[in-house]
């Protein structure tokens, strides 16, 4: 028989697994959530809020509570119409049941019950109740209070009455099941921001968050809708007009809002939403807010004489430089990328938006020729740096550096030229990168050292970083371009390692390479293209057995399981040069053995007022952050 050839008999009828109810969730569930990490853990508590906040889009719901108990649970409240819990006549099952048991099930399809929802796919709030290790709905409905448990999906108690309620609702509580995720405990930080953002994006709706396991209480309410939203993300820029411009229009049946504002910056936000959905991924509606915006500007330009003859019109980067933008549209049947609603695909959408902002961004302009002067005056700035920075790539060009006619000469490249197996390990200094070199695996593995900080890009035009030697030998290693030049078919290495010292110039080097990363070329981050190399702060000994700890904490656990500090010999690593070049590969390099960190920007805000916060011209901010943060600093070399 053939190695590996299927015996007669085994593959038959018996073989066909029918996966009923709800055991297909539990046996994939990051077909429906995402992952199984916490980024899916979190992705339960979105699906049940959503559902309130249907109830705030259909006009019925103002008010939510959502709370992280001390035993692992959420729970979340709303003063909506409470879901249904009469028994339906074809299934001879309450409503509710069906609605928490069965994929596909819900109001979500029905046009009349939810003209508006975030959840169209018919698998949420089940889902959730399928991925719990308990899971409670109680229901205030027709002067009742209703209730129903399950576990792991399935009803364990039938539908009760507990008594009288008034008033409508519904609460649901559930504790992940520690079985499915790879954690179960819910980030306070996480929840709150996304509850912060749908009191934006729902200003007519009341949020008290509370978390049980600090004693955190919040009350979130945004009047001033998706305009306040700007401002607070404006906060600590200085802008270039007081107010945001707030542009409402409606097209057929899909509802636009945009609001947005410049600052003195040179980097763009842009958060889009679709029926309150982050569309993080973009989509037809971001393609035309892009579009009527450059349009729009071009033609303010040309017409009051500000670009004139066949000069070069503004292109969207121009436009969009120190923009501040939230977008927020309401689509009755929108076409999403996969489950987790990443990207819109509406194609009739692009139209729409951009034929709102051509008519509504134009007769603001027109009344407002002062704000409308200074938009213009910062593109075209804008534009005259773009085109010394295109200058400055074509002088790197003609260096043959660019267009792949040479690689920087301090680059120790790897043998393989398939970019999917190939790393770029960025590292400090000629010493760290003397050792990475010896460490090393040629065959995939390629080091660049940096000499010293590289600049910083968060205050600095794309012309001027350009300039920079540093920079312009890291993008050329990388191999995508930049700006408009950018190709990601051109990436060279799938996994780009930054490896710095664990002490504060090490870590301020870090933070710089990632604003880069983040500012100029945040595909590589989005693709998951960037890491973190963790890097052992101390060697720990005993006769001839040698542990590495890469916290004091672990350090401590270390010394406990030998059995004490007597015969133990401690190294703490400043610097990854102070290693050998087997000790540096053993733990930070090679596959396997080592710790990679990867960079992801889950909340693209919270990154942009933390770039900014950082990196950005004002002091103030910074030191408050410090002052703020301080108790949480745990490895501190001065």
């Amino acid at each position: 028989m053939v190695q590996g050839q299927i015996s007669a008999g085994t593959y038959d009828a018996s073989s066909i697994q029918v996966l009923e109810g709800l055991s297909a969730v539990r046996k994939r569930p990051g077909m429906y959530v995402g992952s199984t990490d916490a980024r899916g853990l979190h992705h339960l508590v979105w699906e049940v809020v959503d559902n309130s906040i249907d109830e705030v889009l259909a006009g019925y719901c103002t008010e939510m509570w959502v709370t992280l108990g001390t035993d692992g649970s959420c729970t979340v409240v709303d003063n909506g119409r409470g879901i249904p819990v009469e028994i339906h006549p074809r299934y001879n099952k309450p409503a509710l049941e069906i609605v928490m048991t069965i994929l596909h099930a819900g109001s979500k399809f029905d046009k009349n019950t939810y003209k508006v929802s975030g959840g169209l796919h018919g698998v949420g709030v089940h889902v959730v109740n399928a991925l719990s290790e308990w899971f409670e709905v109680r229901v205030k409905r027709g002067g009742q209070l209703h209730m129903q448990r399950y576990e792991q999906g399935a009803p364990v108690t039938p539908l009760q009455i507990l008594g009288n309620g008034d008033g409508t609702g519904t609460e649901i509580r559930f504790k992940p099941d520690a079985t499915i995720f790879e954690t179960v405990a819910f980030d306070r930080e996480t929840v709150q921001r996304r509850l912060k953002e749908l009191s934006f994006l729902n200003p007519e709706v009341t949020i008290h968050f509370a978390d049980e396991r600090d004693g955190v209480t919040e009350t979130l309410h945004h009047a001033g809708g998706i305009s306040e939203y700007v401002t607070d993300l404006n906060a600590t820029h200085t802008v270039l007009f007081p107010d945001p411009i707030y542009l409402h229009a409606k097209r057929n049946s899909t509802d636009i809002e945009i609001a947005l504002q410049y600052n003195d910056g040179y980097n763009e936000t842009m958060l889009a939403f679709v029926n309150n959905i982050n569309t993080v991924d973009g989509g037809t509606h971001v393609m035309g807010l892009r579009a009527g915006l450059t349009r729009t500007l071009n033609d303010y330009a040309r017409q009051r004489g500000i670009i004139k003859g066949d000069r070069e019109s503004l292109t969207g980067e121009d436009v969009r430089e120190g923009l501040t933008c939230v977008l927020s549209i309401k689509v009755l049947e929108p076409q999403f990328e996969g489950q987790t609603k990443a990207r819109l695909g509406n194609s009739e959408v692009k139209g729409q938006v951009e034929s709102a902002v051509n008519e509504k961004l134009a007769d603001f302009l027109e009344e407002h020729p002062a704000v409308a002067q200074g938009l213009i005056l910062k593109a075209v700035q804008a534009a005259e740096a773009r085109e010394a920075a295109r200058k400055a790539r074509e002088l790197t060009r003609r260096k043959g550096l660019l267009d792949g006619g040479g690689l920087p000469g301090k680059l120790a490249d790897c043998h393989s030229r398939d970019p999917a197996i190939c790393e770029l390990f960025i590292v400090e200094g000629p010493s760290a990168g003397g050792t990475a070199k010896q460490g090393r695996d040629r065959e995939f593995q390629a080091i660049l050292p940096l000499r010293g900080k590289i600049l910083n890009v968060e205050k600095a035009r794309l012309d001027r970083m350009l300039q920079s030697d540093e920079i312009r030998t890291l993008l050329v290693a990388i191999g995508t371009g930049i700006g408009d030049d950018f190709d990601i078919t051109k990436l060279r290495y799938h996994r780009i390692i930054l490896m710095t010292d664990a002490d504060v110039d090490g870590s301020h080097i870090r933070t710089l390479l990632l604003t880069l990363f983040y500012r100029k070329v945040p595909e590589l981050i989005r693709d998951g293209h960037v890491f973190i190399a963790q890097a052992p702060l101390y060697r720990i000994q005993k006769g001839g057995k040698a542990v590495y700890a890469y916290s004091d904490e672990e350090r401590e656990r270390e010394l406990q399981e030998l059995g004490g500090m007597k015969g133990v010999t401690i190294s703490r690593y400043k610097g990854l040069g102070e290693m050998t070049a087997e000790q540096l590969a053993e733990t930070t390099m090679r596959p396997g053995a080592r710790n990679l960190l990867r960079v992801t920007v889950e909340d693209a805000a919270k990154a942009d007022l933390l770039f900014t916060i950082l990196m950005g011209e004002e002091v103030e901010p910074r030191r408050q952050y410090i002052q703020d943060h301080a108790v949480e600093v745990t490895n501190l070399d001065i």
